[in-house]
């Protein structure tokens, strides 16, 4: 989870605006935890969300050369959610930012025989 996060907050800094802030948060939701990870730059055109998660893929080549990156973040991601029983997916709106979404199966808890108390 340590690689989840630290790609997630990485691209949140990396392409969110400098300056502007970043949103983490989680949730529970029935027998699951919700997390979010959330930037507030130019967000991402709906025609690639879908795609954001496959190896190599870019939404500006441009800008990606510039900054550096494999494009493996994202599937390193997915790949690693998926692997813990989870779903992940993006969500975006031009001009407001983007946020990536994953869920992780909550631990089923293990049940302790009652003892009686003489």
């Amino acid at each position: 989870m340590n690689q989840v996060f630290g790609n997630l907050v990485e691209n949140a800094l990396k392409y969110g605006q400098a300056g502007k802030k970043i949103r983490i948060g989680a949730r529970l939701i029935e027998n699951a935890v919700e997390f979010k990870v959330q930037d507030f730059g130019p967000g991402i055109p709906s025609e690639h969300l879908d795609r954001i998660f496959e190896r190599f893929y870019r939404v500006d080549k441009a800008r990606s050369r510039d900054s550096g990156g494999t494009g493996l973040g994202l599937a390193i991601v997915k790949h690693i959610v998926l692997a813990h029983g989870g779903r992940i997916w993006a969500e975006s709106e031009l001009g407001s930012g983007a946020a990536f979404l994953f869920t992780l199966p909550l631990a089923p808890v293990a049940q302790q025989p009652l003892v009686p108390i003489h």
